[in-house]
């Protein structure tokens, strides 16, 4: 601040992640942001919550309002497992410490500021927040919590990707700096009282079933989510109102999605793509797996219940242009690390880039949360002409020696067959040409189950389009004499699962040759369809009773499935398959073979996994 003159900042936030300044970390996107439009920000990344708070004070009070982004990943998530274990490390602290933020930083860290600048406003942002809006279940506490307004007392929540509405908010502060007086910004959530929403209460907007109603009744908390999730994936949406107590939270609808132009201004903006040099040979485990990567789209439509990307960036896909993909390619080839290889040329979906609707007017009067389940819709464009273009450039830059596609790939938008012969020639090319230049040896896709009723809660294309995928993927590498591996992504304990529907997991996966890696149990985070659903017991859509495995002993019971292959654990589950009726499975697993020989020699790993 000496440097440059200044006696006194504009915004001041505090992120509890590790500086890093690139377009993947939402404090660099939104201080970036704030920068270009004239505005004197600083970032404080993982102040010091405990003593005197002197990360909190040491850059004086904001003449705006401090501002609040916990994390890229919600804050109990990032630090535990399913089994709620904690994780071997924080992927964006320095050297992957647990010590550098504390459990719900948005609150703590609201709370140090409310209580040493109590005139100031604190606007929250970032996915912890941005999830936790509306009443919400939270899995780490095993209780309903309200929004996390009442939580914090913080004034406003900024949901969703914060560009717009971060310098609307500024823009509206310059000219009254009450914040009460910023109420109809889009895409915030405050909390007031039923006299002062503004309008009043208007018969567009939905309200919702209060937090005390959700306590006393899980049904209304099922019901509330129907409705939180059409109007987050709405163009013009709703807005949202509950009660909680004596006051109201309001959510303002969305922004409309933004325009390639403004999307290209964010990630054209002067980031260095380094940490900050004060984490010098420290090593931060999320910014080593995208340094050498570019994000060309945002959004995602594919509605998958149990993830919170349309949540946070909308079902609407925004890309990039070429040329703002290209500039940021050539950034990536001057670092230092780089040796000619990208590791990722994706997004929230690797293969969604350039796809929406062909009529605009039908996609302006959608409430489907997904653009391809249970059917892909006939108004998607599904072309994967422009993605190939972007793939060629990439690759024609010299210094470029490949470009890996990281990314979840979507295999049904390959394998759908439109009315467009030139659509459907062009996902043809484009699974020989990721398959055939742009797989490292393995290719990673989701099918995430092999039950259909299951599948149909996640909103996951059958079955049966994996496999045909795998044939194609197969006949593929031997066209062309490679040797490279698909690497399925399964999920346990998924609302809807049995232990039945794990068993036959189990037995098509191994009819294909499987050893499973990349597979874990189901993680309830906050505001998915699917959390909602185990919480509850109900499909918030249907409002029909589901199962789900939520007991230590149920979840391992369905878990073991994975490993059918370790020999420490046939006997179990054999065991397992005798006593839910299905020992007609154990031929198809093991054969013939008996049971009764030595035990594996490596009795450590079954009692490791198992803790």
């Amino acid at each position: 601040m000496e440097l440059r003159g200044w006696n006194q900042l504009d915004v001041i936030l505090f992120s509890g992640d590790a500086y890093v300044d690139h377009p993947s970390f939402g404090a660099a996107v939104i201080g970036r942001t704030l920068e270009a439009h004239g505005y004197k920000v600083a970032i404080v990344p993982q102040p010091d919550w405990h003593g005197d708070f002197r990360d909190f004070k040491k850059l004086g009070r904001p003449r705006l309002f401090f501002g609040i982004s916990p994390g890229c990943m919600d804050s109990m998530v990032n630090k535990y497992t399913a089994n709620k274990r904690l994780r071997s490390e924080d992927a964006y602290s320095p050297n992957g410490r647990h010590d550098c933020r504390p459990e719900y930083p948005t609150i703590v860290y609201t709370k140090i500021l409310k209580q040493l600048f109590p005139d100031v406003p604190v606007v929250l942002g970032g996915i912890e927040a941005s999830m936790r809006r509306l009443t919400h279940y939270d899995y780490w506490q095993d209780r309903l919590r309200p929004s996390i307004l009442c939580d914090s007392e913080a004034d406003l929540i900024i949901y969703g990707m914060g560009e717009k509405a971060i310098l609307q908010l500024c823009q509206q502060l310059e000219d009254n700096p009450n914040i009460n007086h910023t109420h109809d910004i889009p895409q915030v959530a405050y909390l007031t009282t039923k006299d002062n929403i503004p309008q009043g209460i208007q018969p567009t907007d939905i309200v919702l079933h209060s937090h005390e109603e959700c306590l006393q009744d899980k049904k209304h908390e099922a019901e509330n989510y129907r409705h939180i999730e059409e109007e987050s994936n709405k163009i013009h949406a709703c807005r949202l109102i509950q009660k909680v107590g004596k006051q109201y939270v309001v959510v303002n609808p969305p922004y409309p999605p933004m325009t390639t132009a403004e999307l290209d201004a964010s990630f054209d903006l002067p980031y260095t793509r380094l940490p900050h040099p004060k984490y010098k040979d420290k090593r931060i485990p999320a910014y080593d797996m995208i340094k050498l990567s570019v994000n060309i789209h945002r959004g995602c439509f594919g509605g998958c219940a149990f993830c919170t990307i349309s949540a946070h960036q909308g079902k609407f896909i925004v890309s990039r242009s070429k040329e703002s993909i290209l500039r940021e390619v050539k950034q990536v080839i001057g670092h230092p690390d780089f040796k000619g290889y990208l590791s990722d040329l994706g997004g929230p979906s690797a293969n969604m880039y350039g796809m929406g609707g062909r009529d605009k007017k039908m996609c302006e009067r959608c409430k489907r949360p997904s653009c391809i389940h249970p059917k892909i819709c006939p108004n998607l464009n599904t072309d994967h002409s422009s993605l190939l273009d972007i793939y060629r450039a990439v690759d024609a830059l010299p210094g470029v020696k490949k470009s890996f596609i990281g990314s979840g790939v979507r295999y049904d938008l390959l394998l759908h067959q439109s009315k467009d012969r030139k659509t459907d020639d062009a996902a043809t090319e484009y699974t020989r040409e990721l398959i055939c230049r742009h797989v490292s040896g393995r290719l990673k896709v989701a099918p995430e189950h092999s039950s259909d009723q299951v599948l149909r809660l996640m909103r996951k294309p059958p079955f049966q389009q994996f496999e045909t995928f795998k044939r194609i993927f197969d006949r593929i590498n031997r066209e062309e004499n490679l040797r490279q591996q698909i690497i399925p992504y399964f999920i346990s304990s998924h609302p809807g699962c049995r232990e039945q529907d794990m068993a036959e997991l189990a037995v098509l996966t191994k009819q294909m040759d499987f050893h499973l890696e990349q597979v874990q149990d189901f993680t309830p985070t906050p505001m998915t369809i699917s959390t909602e659903t185990w919480y509850t017991g109900y499909d918030p859509y249907t409002l029909e009773r589901v199962f789900s495995a939520k007991t230590p002993k149920e979840k391992l019971a369905q878990r073991q499935f994975f490993f059918w292959y370790q020999p420490e654990e046939r006997r179990y589950i054999e065991q397992r398959l005798r006593t839910i009726g299905r020992a007609d499975l154990i031929l198809k697993l093991y054969g013939n073979t008996s049971t009764n020989r030595p035990q594996h020699p490596n009795k450590s790993y079954k009692k490791k996994r198992r803790r």
